[in-house]
């Protein structure tokens, strides 16, 4: 990491009180800054050391303003707190004080009770419709819900990773103190709330960085996205720090879910930004940061960073339920029992272990606790990044996503799921983006070419039929349906679900911590048995089968069962699991009652 030569003014529009406003932009590449303000007024900024720009002015909240950049170019504020509208638009002057905190006693809740929810705002309508399913979420056992990214982003539809803003909310889904509510309306609900943020590449459209400030990449290094963000500049690294503490501290978020942070070329960076959010979090507070990593660098996992989306256990679980083995699905073709049986036991598949590429992936994972995976069946890219966005359940074999789903939901590890899982959505989950022009073209090619590798897509007539991103009408076939009375399957998904969760509230989550796995086996193809010794001494075990053969499994004697899937007298005989059957029993350390009087 490089010396700091001084402190670092504040990117961005920095209220001092109620009528003055600092503007500071980090500009090395241009020669003259200034602050254009809508009445027309225009304000020359003042250079400082090291590409700076400052000036301090009489400007209340709610002022709307560009910078000029050598009289040239118009550019929004990249450290802008809300835009008036597009990126073409003004960016505003916020008060981060404004907004008065109804819930203010909330400290979070432990990582061990995640139950986590992930949603897209813009497809359930902005911020405050999404206040609309905290109840229905809180009853169905939900503990946190994920949002995917929110950085204001060309255009008023698309995934949120193209933001080009990060410290501005996506101002189609709502104001900034509409964010707030919704962030204090789940706090008075018991539900913490993680945003998914961006730190490894800025959108294609509406980011003008490259013009005053080409030090922020590096062209050295290059990402799926284009060039690099150059983390070895301290104004580079403080940019985003700075945007991780806005989230954590102004807006109150509980935590933070990284994205692709394998792009992200610089291997100091994660562990100095978890520790400048440790130091400044109130000890008695609970904040969670997770990571999306390709690396499974369980290292991060260690000191800095709770958890890590476990890819690995949804993949192997994704060839059983599905039999795809196309792109990265052939990493699990051939032993996807086995690689499923390392993942209960160890955490992730690939340790060092070599990829379909000829190369190690991974560092060793089996010192690590079972809560420091996320576990899913879905989220948003293994929905959205299949051609027709199909969900799961159109896919797989009910009787074996029922079974999986048990296993989702009580194993130690963290559950996660993507709205509309637990109401078997019948809307897919599309790619949508709301790009113009050229970029337009671009993004729909470029998403149909994605799938050439697929079997099913090697006729190019065939990607033709694969949906626009750009079309008004694949975002609104993206926009799920969740209220209502629903089929007869989508009550039955639900009452699954909350049967579930109620278990876990009752039996895994108050002893989470301190749970060690114990070891995992495989017993068949597709069927495994998995045991973990809980915090509290007690042994939970799973016995899963997800093919349409009967294994031998000896039973436990000694074991208390909390549920079976399918119903126990829908099973085989004793000794035998039954195709596609999920058991969960529990070896008390102490004395605990039977539910419903039945033993294994």
């Amino acid at each position: 990491m490089p010396l700091r030569t001084q402190e670092n003014w504040p990117h961005g529009a920095i209220m001092q009180d109620a009528e003055h406003t600092q503007f500071a932009l980090w500009a090395p590449d241009a020669f003259y800054v200034s602050v254009e303000l809508e009445n027309g007024q225009s304000l020359p900024m003042l250079p400082q050391a090291d590409g700076w720009f400052v000036i301090k002015t009489r400007c209340p909240a709610g002022t709307r303003y560009r910078f000029n950049i050598d009289g040239e170019l118009e550019v929004p504020d990249p450290a802008s707190r809300a835009q008036d509208g597009d990126l073409d638009r003004h960016s505003v002057v916020v008060d981060p004080l404004a907004y008065q905190w109804r819930h203010t006693t909330w400290h979070g809740r432990p990582w061990s009770e995640a139950v986590i929810y992930e949603l897209h705002v813009g497809a359930l309508g902005g911020f405050a419709e999404v206040e609309q399913h905290l109840a229905r979420l809180v009853e169905l056992g939900i503990t946190a819900i994920e949002l995917m990214p929110l950085a204001q982003f060309p255009g008023t539809r698309n995934w949120g990773y193209d933001g080009v803003l990060p410290f501005a909310p996506q101002a189609s889904y709502g104001t900034p103190e509409q964010l707030k509510h919704l962030i204090d309306s789940a706090h008075g609900h018991g539900l913490a709330v993680i945003l998914d943020v961006v730190y490894n590449h800025f959108g294609p459209d509406g980011n003008y960085l490259g013009r005053y400030a080409k030090g922020f990449f590096r062209e050295d290094k290059q990402t799926p996205w284009g060039a690099a963000i150059d983390f070895r500049r301290d104004e580079v690294r403080e940019f985003f720090i700075e945007n991780a503490l806005m989230w954590l501290f102004e807006y109150r978020f509980d935590g933070l879910r990284l994205d692709a942070v394998h792009a992200i070329e610089s291997p100091d960076f994660l562990p100095e930004l978890a520790q400048r959010i440790r130091q400044q979090t109130d000890p008695a507070r609970h904040v969670w940061l997770t990571v999306e990593n390709e690396l499974n660098q369980s290292s991060l996992l260690e000191y800095d960073y709770d958890a890590q989306w476990n890819d690995d256990g949804h993949n192997a679980l994704h060839v059983l339920l599905t039999g795809e083995t196309d792109a990265y699905y052939a990493d699990y073709a051939l032993q996807p029992t086995e690689q499923l049986t390392r993942c209960l036991s160890q955490g992730f598949v690939f340790q060092g272990h070599i990829t379909r590429h000829g190369e190690p992936r991974g560092e060793p994972s089996e010192h690590l606790p079972s809560t420091a995976f996320v576990l899913f069946l879905q989220n948003h890219d293994q929905i959205g990044n299949r051609a027709f966005g199909e969900r799961l359940h159109h896919l797989a074999d009910p009787r074996a996503l029922r079974a999986a789903t048990v296993l989702l939901l009580l194993s130690p590890m963290i559950p996660l799921m993507f709205m509309g899982d637990e109401y078997a959505a019948e809307q897919p989950f599309l790619f949508f983006t709301s790009h113009h022009g050229e970029l337009a073209e671009l993004v729909r090619e470029g998403r149909r070419n994605e799938f050439s590798g697929f079997a099913a897509f090697t006729d190019p007539h065939k990607r033709e039929q694969i949906p626009d991103p750009n079309a008004e009408e694949t975002f609104h076939a993206s926009q799920p349906r969740l209220i209502g009375s629903g089929t007869a399957k989508q009550q039955e998904t639900l009452a699954l679900y909350r049967q579930l969760l109620q278990l876990r509230h009752q039996y895994i989550i108050p002893n989470l911590s301190g749970t060690q796995a114990l070891g995992a086996h495989m017993l068949g193809f597709g069927a495994v048995t998995a045991r973990w010794r809980l915090g509290d001494g007690s042994q939970l075990r799973i016995d899963l089968n997800l093919s349409d053969t009967p294994v031998v499994n000896p039973a436990q004697t000694d074991a208390v069962w909390l549920f079976q899937q399918p119903p126990a007298d829908d099973l085989s005989e004793p000794g035998i699991l039954a195709p596609y059957c999920a058991i969960v029993s529990l070896t008390a350390a102490t004395p605990l009652q039977p539910l419903d009087g039945e033993r294994l």
